[in-house]
């Protein structure tokens, strides 16, 4: 352990003594370090649109951040009070310069084709990144620097342990549906906390003034803005009229997302609303017992439902605060019509969770344009257009009864591939209509051929439409079987950015040499937990909840491999890489369609074991290393810098999908083996 016992140098911009206790410190700084990275994903995401199709931008640039925190924490004992100040500066900046939707263009929604007002993508994305980790090196420092006062795996415990806190205080300002000016009251009072200046003066001038221009500009957003807060967006509205018909227009995220409009009309200007109901056998016929709805929203698809005859209806709504503007302000009142349940859940984890049988089952314009928290792939809603899911769809379906789903497809091959996943999953062609400008189409299948109503035969799809989708690869809007230039450019400039920043904080490179293997081992725990991650939110759902409980179980996985190496005499490391790779096979072989066979409790208890049992082995393997090391934050910051390569290389999952990324982990598991110093390998 690295003593520091020497006071000091008065000129030195060090603080004086620290108001805490080194633990507790350790445990609200690390606390305060994860809030920090969580707040800055969804507060920058909701009003920067082009970070819904970046989400991980700032992850990595937060990874950076905190590595760069730790490899300076060894260096230097000044206190990191530019965080405060860069952070006040990013507030400031995305306040006066947001990126939204231009409302007025007929731009597609997708990244390349955005109509957008503010800066471009390669001005402000730059910006976040770099501020993102500048942010986060602060807290990181102060983080690393408990490090060097505590024994390894006594350090490592309580930074586990504050930043489960982290986890569980967004995750309940998030239930609250908090504003981000409960956020900033968070931060100003850990930077209040944490910072300890040499005068009053630096103290107000660093510190104060700050924590008071964040606090004050987000109150500004939060009563200006009128928005709800969502777990997933930041939600406004607006009301206007269109002759004697009242509409609510709805955005999230700066995106345009949804009118809630009569039903009567919206089925008078808009044909796709009606077509499910003309094309089955269940519609035409009225025979509308039982519906189901994914991707209720506000509440206009719902309408239609109860206006066609509908005699009960369950809307499945991912959003709480959209379910919520359609109670309170759709015209036509469908939430409290009491034909109509409502559940607020993932649209696909419904149908594997329910064992209820429809006349028709509707997709209906499930288009999130968000990214999964932790994924940078994965959207909301990329699971509900796999083959597995449409032959979920099927399986709940009664005998006579159809599957339609309709949207702005935007382009032909994209109509097409939609099209040939349901004839893949129902065993013959669906009925296919497209309406409209943009690709605006209505895919129909029945349970057989003759619970469908079609005018015309669907020709097929043309040629060079990819095939369907499916759950290992759930990426619908991916053509090929590649990765898109555009993110290549971004991830190479990012670790051109992370490499120059890495040898500026912490001088050459072979101060980090020794730990090569910790590196590794931090690259491929983040594609494991990127894999977990995807894995659960199939299995349980893509809910802002799963995803919470998930982090916070790989937390308390690693948590509990740092007590045990504490408390107990664990196997050698060569034993522990066996038992690693044991359970990579174990999660390999393991098939998802068979976990979601299982009742939900036997299912919950089976993907922990086949999901933590890797992680639980590969952090014992972490904690034996790092509790020897020579340098604990130099360690720390090698193994977290990985975590940046890793973050880049899960865009691989795009071309190998999610299980590929259990192969590449081994492979770097296996480096890590054969990088570690000697003298190590049989290390009890």
């Amino acid at each position: 352990m690295i003593a520091v016992d020497t006071p000091p140098h008065p000129d030195s911009g060090a603080a004086r003594a620290p108001r805490l206790a080194v633990r507790p410190r350790l445990v609200v700084a690390s606390a305060f370090m994860l809030f920090l990275e969580l707040a800055l994903i969804r507060w920058t995401g909701s009003n920067i649109v082009h970070l819904s199709y970046f989400t991980n931008f700032v992850l990595l640039g937060s990874f950076l951040g905190i590595g760069l925190g730790f490899l300076r924490a060894g260096r230097t004992t000044r206190q990191p009070y530019y965080s405060p100040l860069v952070l006040a500066a990013l507030v400031l900046i995305v306040l006066r310069f947001p990126v939204t939707v231009n409302r007025e263009a007929e731009g597609i929604l997708y990244f390349t084709s955005l109509s957008t007002s503010g800066p471009p993508a390669w001005a402000i994305l730059p910006v976040i990144f770099v501020a993102a980790a500048v942010v986060l090196m602060g807290p990181a420092e102060m983080v690393g620097r408990c490090f060097t006062e505590l024994s390894r795996l006594d350090a490592y415990r309580y930074d586990l342990i504050g930043s489960l806190t982290g986890i569980v205080l967004f995750s309940a300002l998030s239930f609250l549906s908090a504003p981000p000016v409960a956020w900033g009251l968070i931060v100003a009072v850990a930077y209040g906390v944490l910072l300890q200046p040499r005068s009053l003066g630096r103290y107000v001038g660093l510190v104060t003034v700050p924590s008071l221009v964040i606090v004050g500009a987000l109150a500004f957003e939060t009563l200006n803005a009128g928005a709800l807060w969502s777990p997933y967006y930041k939600v406004t509205h607006k009301f206007f009229a269109v002759g004697d018909v009242p509409i609510m227009d709805i955005q999230v995220n700066g995106i345009p997302h949804q009118q809630a409009i009569p039903a009567r009309n919206r089925l008078e200007w808009e044909r796709q609303y009606a077509l499910p109901y003309e094309r089955t056998a269940v519609g035409t016929q009225g025979r509308l017992d039982d519906v189901l709805i994914v991707g209720a929203g506000s509440g206009t698809d719902v309408a239609i439902a109860l206006s066609k005859g509908a005699k009960h209806v369950d809307a499945v709504e991912i959003d709480p605060k959209l379910r919520e503007l359609g109670f309170k302000n759709h015209p036509d009142r469908p939430y409290s019509d009491p034909r109509v349940t409502t559940h607020i859940t993932d649209g696909r984890a419904f149908l594997e969770r329910t064992d209820r049988k429809y006349d028709l089952i509707l997709f209906a314009l499930p288009d999130s344009l968000t990214l999964v928290s932790g994924a940078s792939s994965l959207r909301l809603e990329s699971y509900l257009f796999t083959e597995e899911s449409m032959r979920a769809a099927r399986n709940h379906l009664k005998p006579g009864g159809a599957f339609a789903m309709y949207n702005y497809y935007r382009e032909l091959w994209l109509v097409d591939r939609l099209a040939s996943t349901a004839e893949a999953a129902f065993g013959h062609k669906p009925c296919v209509d497209e309406v409209g400008a943009g690709r605006q189409a209505v895919i129909t299948a029945g349970f057989t051929p003759d619970a469908q109503v079609c005018p015309s035969t669907w020709l097929g799809a043309s040629a060079g439409t990819p095939p369907p989708a499916v759950d290992d690869r759930p990426f619908l809007y991916l053509h090929g079987r590649d990765i898109p230039s555009i993110y290549l450019i971004a991830l190479g400039l990012i670790l051109l950015v992370s490499v120059l920043a890495v040898r500026a904080v912490a001088g050459p490179f072979r101060r980090m040499r020794p730990y090569a293997d910790l590196f590794l081992l931090g690259v491929s725990f983040l594609l494991l937990e990127t894999k977990n991650i995807t894995g659960f939110a199939l299995l349980f759902g893509t809910t802002w909840v799963v995803n919470a409980v998930v982090f916070a179980g790989v937390l308390v996985a690693v948590l509990a491999a740092v007590e045990v190496t504490r408390r107990f005499r664990t196997p050698s490391l060569p034993v522990m890489y066996g038992i690693l790779f044991g359970g990579l096979v174990l999660a390999a072989l393991v098939p998802n369609s068979w976990l979601l066979g299982l009742p939900l409790p036997l299912r919950a208890v089976c993907a922990v074991v086949v999901a933590f049992l890797p992680i639980f082995a590969a952090n014992v393997v972490f904690a034996k290393r790092f509790n020897d090391t020579a340098d604990a934050t130099t360690a720390f910051g090698a193994n977290l810098l990985g975590a940046i390569l890793g973050g880049c290389l899960e865009y691989l999952s795009l071309v190998i999908g999610y299980n590929g990324l259990l192969i590449v982990a081994g492979l770097l598991y296996l480096g890590a083996f054969a990088l570690m110093p000697r003298g190590t390998k049989a290390v009890a």
